[in-house]
């Protein structure tokens, strides 16, 4: 009974796995440890990305001075990077700036101003967006098709269980569940990477959704403030 035992542990079931399935889960797993390792660090730039944004919002409708803020920003940015929407609104302001003394002393054509602005938001923003979505392909990939890789090692393995077969007289439940269990191994391999992936990927992709709303509202709202400071 004690052989049995060992025979069917874990540690057993994959040592004594075919080379095709071991190699299997091998991937599998390195491919389950860099998710969980971009799934941490994807919570920790999301976490950072929604606090910098409610802090800059706060800052921002405060009532403090465009040009104050925009100096502030800017120095922020210099020193330590700043947020993303720190980054948006100074592209924008940048842009403003730059279009009012190109006109100099002639008459302003607001409507240069804030298409300018707009477009130097938009760019910013598109920058921004990618590089909190960055990553996000690559858990989604691993809950899509992780499932199939460990269904792949299965049926593998299975096929070479029943292939074992062969050269046996009489088949029993003992001969084939060997071959059978370190087949399945590779199959809950598979949904052990596939299940904080897709949860993970669901999870943030909800949240980038609401940030790129907030980042969307802001500039629709600050291009306004600018439309009424250049009349």
């Amino acid at each position: 009974m004690m052989n049995v035992t060992q025979d069917l542990s874990f540690i057993a079931l994959i040592s004594n796995a075919s080379v095709l399935v071991q190699l299997v889960m091998a991937l599998l797993v390195l491919v389950s440890l860099m998710s969980w390792f971009y799934i941490f660090r994807k919570l920790f730039s999301i976490r950072s990305a929604k606090k910098q944004t409610s802090e800059f919002e706060t800052a921002f409708w405060s009532g403090a001075n465009l040009n104050a803020l925009y100096g502030e920003v800017t120095a922020s940015r210099r020193r330590s990077g700043g947020g993303a929407l720190e980054r948006i609104f100074e592209a924008g302001m940048e842009e403003y700036k730059k279009a009012r003394v190109s006109f100099g002393g002639k008459n302003i054509d607001t409507g240069v101003l804030i298409d300018g602005a707009r477009r130097a938001m938009r760019a910013a923003y598109q920058r921004e967006m990618d590089a909190l979505e960055q990553h996000l392909a690559f858990l989604a990939s691993v809950g899509s098709v992780s499932p199939y890789v460990g269904l792949f090692g299965t049926v593998w393995g299975i096929m070479n269980s029943f292939r074992g077969l062969a050269n046996v007289q009489q088949a029993t439940l003992a001969a084939v569940a060997p071959g059978i269990a370190e087949a399945l191994i590779a199959t809950a391999i598979g949904l052990f990477a596939a299940i904080p992936a897709v949860v993970a990927y669901n999870r943030y992709s909800h949240d980038l959704d609401r940030i790129s709303i907030r980042f969307e509202s802001f500039i629709e709202e600050f291009l306004n403030i600018l439309q009424r400071q250049a009349r």
